[in-house]
């Protein structure tokens, strides 16, 4: 009988955390998209307890900053680490998110970049998020370039946007590539979540959709709204020292238009 008690007292905890490591993501939110060259932003590191399957876009919890790298690279290819301008957004330890002030002194698209690495007990956990913020000479006639120019980084798991950023609009089609370590990854689950929309238990079909082939996935959203997008994978016999199996996760974050601008251009 103690042996029976001990089996499914560690399955339980087994189970417990497996929940807690698909339950937490971590993604990054900036903007306004467009801004003045000159002007700032701040850059928002957030964690939300998604333990419903993500439904929704809700803060939990704050993320321990020991596994986590928080980065920018801007139009012109140079990368800095931003997290020695973190500052706390809480009022204790596991309340609030993390912020970083950042300056946009040249024109074009930022890329904001955020990675982690940990354990979990016996499992691994390996995410990414993304988000972008452009900056021109005017913010409302002087975007960015092409989405061609948004860089693949070869993560674990990444949501890359194909489509043009300036595009990015209510009624615009939204295209977007899984990727494992920089190849398409097929028949993965990609949650949308406008951010104040709870889905639907279960596949919410007008929500939810699962990369082809080619890992593509499109989505089209109803109206202007900060657009959280998030995808996981589990690698079940991808062990280690000190872990069994490798619970994968990627964000990307998007602001959405009302209305696409026009063809862009950059002001000098």
């Amino acid at each position: 009988m103690k042996k029976i008690a001990s089996f499914v007292m560690a399955l339980m905890a087994l189970m417990a955390l497996t929940v807690s490591v698909r339950a937490h993501d971590t993604w990054i939110e900036a903007g306004p998209l467009l801004q003045a060259v000159g002007e700032y932003t701040y850059v928002n590191l957030m964690l939300g307890n998604h333990g419903n399957e993500h439904r929704d876009f809700k803060l939990a919890s704050k993320v321990t900053l020991t596994h986590c790298t928080l980065s920018c690279t801007s139009p012109s290819g140079k990368t800095s680490d931003l997290k020695p301008k973190i500052i706390d957004m809480g009022n204790a330890s596991k309340e609030g998110y993390w912020a970083a002030r950042h300056e946009l002194s040249e024109p074009g698209t930022y890329e904001f970049l955020h990675t982690l690495d940990t354990l979990h007990g016996t499992v691994k956990a390996v995410k990414s998020a993304k988000t972008y913020v452009i900056a021109g000479g005017n913010p409302v006639s002087s975007t960015a370039p092409q989405a061609a120019h948004l860089k693949v980084h070869g993560l674990g798991l990444e949501l890359q946007l194909l489509t043009d950023l300036t595009q990015a609009a209510a009624g615009q089609e939204l295209r977007i590539q899984v990727l494992r370590s920089g190849k398409p990854l097929s028949n993965a689950r990609v949650t949308f979540v406008p951010r104040g929309t709870v889905l639907a238990e279960g596949l919410d079909s007008n929500h939810e959709k699962m990369s082809d082939a080619q890992g593509l996935v499109s989505y089209t959203p109803s109206q202007g709204n900060i657009l959280l997008a998030i995808v996981h994978h589990v690698e079940p016999k991808e062990s280690g020292e000190g872990f069994e199996r490798t619970h994968y996760g990627a964000a990307l974050v998007l602001p959405i238009r009302n209305q696409a601008l026009a063809t862009p251009t950059i002001r000098q």
